[in-house]
């Protein structure tokens, strides 16, 4: 069985649904193919602090109604170390910006109801999805659903299946390049439905390791404490977390914190991660198929959305007077904030966490650092432009 779209895209994430929703309300065609099932895609849980830049493309896509009534507006960020907690005011810093907390999953959740809308076909539980002939003219897609064969015909193909998934894996290997870091720990979080400690997210530094202070809601709070990588979840009942997210946290904070039974418990390795180019013909990498960063600075959804514009806007030029300047540059003016997120992604990371090889000495350098970065205006503004997003 066979059909034909403009865009084929590969991936129902928050990269792939965005792009889609776009480009329906441009009038352009597209088809999204998922491996996953709906619910195994809306059971992924992930951050949700939301730059502006993402916030105004889930408006322009039709998705901010429940953002704008249940997203919380963050005006600041705050630092705890050496025993003190301190603000960081983004919107005094930056002229009037702010983030918005809400989660990942909501954010899909909205997209998936907005697609489903238009009518415009997504198919879930599409196996042994491929990308074929897009270094041509007539790129197409194969997947198998239901025991039989199917094929989608397009002029271009968007591959924002995730780390793990076909799009890169397929690009030609003597065109790629690769560029990864490693950390040496990662995040053991925990979600309950408990009131968050503060009205603000709360990263923390201590000579025991990191640890962040955040919420899905004001009654729903998830809680990160830097880990082992040899650590198991079932190695931490929920009592021994929140011990050990208190001992990490200024005294008045840590008895803020309002402990109860987890509703999930995991741990996720932290990695920086960026593949070069993210355009081999007419296939194109989005999101986190192009890129991963740790989350510190929470930039791997932010990434995705603006990976989207630049490739959104350039598809829509070209449908529109047939120019493929901006198909042309996208790989390279995606990549230029992407580094510059990376780069952020990196240097708190480095910052806020315990590094196994560092000793006394390298916490002093990070309380150093710390401390000029909250008595420096300059240092603290640097940190809000990038922690609101960099412009477009």
């Amino acid at each position: 069985m066979s059909k034909r779209v403009q865009v084929g895209i590969i991936g129902a994430g928050p990269a792939g649904l965005l792009l889609g929703q776009l480009l329906h309300k441009a009038g352009i065609e597209t088809a999204i193919l998922e491996r996953r099932s709906r619910d195994y895609v809306l059971g992924r849980i992930r951050a949700g602090v939301l730059e502006q830049g993402a916030v105004g493309l889930l408006e322009k896509a039709g998705c901010g109604g429940r953002l704008h009534s249940e997203g919380l507006v963050h005006d600041g960020v705050n630092l705890a170390f050496d025993g003190e907690l301190h603000r960081i005011d983004l919107k005094d810093l930056t002229g009037g910006d702010s983030v918005t907390v809400y989660g990942q999953t909501e954010v899909t959740h909205d997209l998936m109801d907005a697609r489903a809308q238009t009518g415009a076909e997504t198919v879930y539980e599409a196996e042994n999805v491929r990308p074929h002939a897009f270094d041509g003219e007539s790129p197409y897609l194969t997947y198998d659903k239901d025991g039989q064969s199917h094929r989608i015909d397009c002029d271009f193909i968007a591959g924002c299946d995730g780390y793990h998934g076909v799009s890169r894996q397929c690009a030609p290997p003597d065109l790629l390049q690769v560029y990864e870091r490693i950390y040496p720990f990662g995040w053991l979080g925990l979600l309950a439905d408990v009131p968050p400690a503060n009205d603000e997210l709360v990263y923390a530094n201590s000579a025991r390791g990191f640890a962040l202070c955040s919420m899905r809601s004001l009654e729903r709070s998830r809680y990160y404490i830097q880990c082992d990588l040899s650590d198991r979840v079932e190695a931490w009942s929920d009592e021994a977390f929140w011990d050990e997210l208190r001992r990490r946290l200024p005294e008045d904070l840590a008895d803020s914190v309002t402990t109860g039974p987890s509703i999930e418990k995991s741990i996720a390795p932290l990695r920086s991660f960026v593949a070069e180019p993210l355009r081999f013909g007419r296939l194109f990498l989005c999101g986190d198929a192009a890129h991963i960063v740790p989350p510190t600075g929470a930039k791997g959804l932010n990434l995705a959305a603006s990976d989207v514009h630049y490739l959104h806007e350039a598809l829509v030029a070209y449908y529109g007077d047939g120019t493929q300047a901006g198909l042309d540059s996208y790989s390279a003016a995606a990549l230029a904030r992407v580094w510059k997120a990376e780069r952020f992604s990196w240097w708190f990371t480095t910052m806020m966490h315990l590094f196994p090889d560092d000793g006394p000495f390298g916490q002093k350098i990070q309380e150093a650092e710390l401390d000029y970065l909250v008595g420096s205006r300059a240092a603290s503004t640097s940190l809000a432009e990038n922690y609101v997003g960099l412009p477009y």
